[in-house]
């Protein structure tokens, strides 16, 4: 088996947002995955600041609750409102600090490349991802949507490493749709 393969590998994905960040977190068995955990940090109605607070130590707490080795998260979008785009990009920044600072590998998908690894077409909506994310993991309940986004952005992480292994770039990064080597 290749040095840092597929097997067993924790894989932790985040769903940033400023007041809700969902996390989730696979085991890629090489196989395919298999759920582990999944949830919410929910950050109140504080400042800005203190929210972002919240979702560090909430990423951080996962991190040192479920030991993953990787982290796949959304890329930001821009919104119909800048405002909104750039408190997200600040609760991704909170996230990727909690992951580097663990030492985690940070791959960044758009959300169309998510909708396209998980349901086959990066038109799918918020529920067809869902329902994809509970068939492909065995899943008896829906998770939280925003959970269920976190999980589908592990999935997707899961993927992307899987097709590359073959072609010896399962250690490159991701960024922006690029291998990065």
């Amino acid at each position: 088996m290749l040095m840092g393969g597929p097997a067993m590998t924790l894989i932790l994905g985040i769903d940033p947002g400023s007041r809700i960040t969902g996390f989730g977190v696979v085991r890629d068995t090489g196989r395919g995955c298999e759920y582990v955990a999944s949830g919410c940090i929910r950050t109140g109605n504080g400042e800005l600041a203190e929210r972002l607070q919240i979702v560090y130590r909430g990423v951080r707490e996962v991190i040192q609750s479920y030991q993953p080795i990787m982290l796949g998260i959304e890329q930001v979008f821009m919104a119909r409102n800048a405002d909104s785009a750039l408190k997200l990009g600040q609760a991704r920044g909170a996230a990727i600090v909690a992951a580097a600072e663990a030492g985690l590998a940070v791959s960044e998908y758009t959300a169309t490349q998510v909708k396209q690894a998980i349901v086959g077409t990066g038109a799918a909506d918020k529920q067809q991802v869902q329902m994809m994310v509970m068939h492909l993991l065995k899943l008896t309940q829906k998770p939280q949507i925003d959970a269920s986004d976190a999980l589908a952005i592990a999935l997707c992480h899961a993927h992307m490493r899987q097709s590359l292994i073959p072609h010896g770039l399962a250690g490159a990064k991701r960024r922006g749709g690029r291998l990065r080597l």
